[in-house]
């Protein structure tokens, strides 16, 4: 669906309009595989992006962030959705830098215990278990490992760590089979309000980051710094637009009640702490594949 019935009254500036000759560009998302996917959720955010800069961009589909860096190494895609993990690798593979953020609102990591199980501070939890969400996930593992580094917990070897589902690991703190669990705090708040049984109580955060650093629209080494800067503008002259492609379809609610901003490597820099004290510091493979 294209979005011109959006158009009206956002002040609608194209870069191309104002005199640059169009291009025609690649774009891949990393966590959304298949092009009939890509046209049913990111569609939407495709047709703002042509509207807002006069160019064309064309989807390439990718069936893993492995992919995604191998695309942008071998200049078959120009720009590339991701999250923070991915980009610090794909970054370090590629020199592929940030563009334009994605900022998701309360995007953050908290780590969660029973309000009953008298653990009332991360160094509590020094020999106890400790749920984790996918590897690699940047709120789901990275983010709580280094919230527990923050408090001086070495979050390899002082805890015994396991990975599970954010549903399973609930369900195993809820009955006391885990200690806590490490996790997007959203997500935590999200299942927590469906469980109206249980007193609001129950459950207490001990710690929790800060705002984590956002998703991103990151561009190839191979683009010039001068076409890439016209569609980085383009974006940010008509967020409006480009915000309502982002968020028109449900999977991309995470989304909403976003921003765009203008966004450098430099941001990215804690989520490389993460790795590090994650075990892993080279930033240079996946965690997980």
């Amino acid at each position: 669906m294209r979005l011109n019935s959006l158009i009206l009254g956002l002040g609608l500036v194209t870069v191309s309009a104002l005199g640059a000759a169009a291009a025609d560009w690649k774009i891949a998302v990393t966590d959304v595989e298949g092009m009939e996917r890509l046209q049913l959720e990111w569609g939407p955010f495709r047709d703002a992006l042509e509207t807002a800069t006069g160019d064309t961009f064309a989807f390439f589909p990718v069936n893993s962030r492995t992919a995604a860096a191998e695309a942008l190494r071998g200049e078959t895609v120009d720009f590339v959705i991701s999250g923070p993990a991915e980009y610090v690798v794909i970054n370090t593979l590629t020199d592929a830098t940030p563009l334009i953020g994605l900022g998701r609102p309360d995007y953050h990591c908290a780590i969660i215990v029973r309000a009953d199980s008298g653990i009332n501070t991360p160094s509590d939890l020094v020999g106890r278990q400790v749920a984790f969400g996918d590897i690699g996930s940047t709120s789901n593992m990275l983010c709580p490992m280094q919230l527990l580094a923050d408090y001086g917990i070495d979050p390899v070897n002082d805890i015994e760590k396991i990975h599970t589902s954010r549903n399973i690991a609930h369900e195993a703190l809820k009955s006391g089979d885990i200690d806590a669990i490490g996790m997007n705090a959203g997500t935590f708040m999200g299942i927590r309000s469906t469980e109206t049984e249980l007193p609001y109580g129950f459950f207490k955060m001990i710690a929790r980051s800060g705002d984590l650093p956002n998703d991103m629209m990151m561009v190839g080494a191979h683009v010039p710094q001068d076409a890439a800067v016209a569609v980085r503008d383009a974006i940010l002259a008509n967020k409006a637009l480009v915000i309502a492609g982002i968020t028109a379809h449900e999977e991309n609610d995470k989304y909403i009640g976003m921003d765009l901003v203008a966004i450098d490597d430099s941001a990215y820099d804690y989520v490389r702490s993460m790795y590090t004290n994650a075990g892993y510091p080279q930033f240079d493979s996946f965690i997980g594949d």
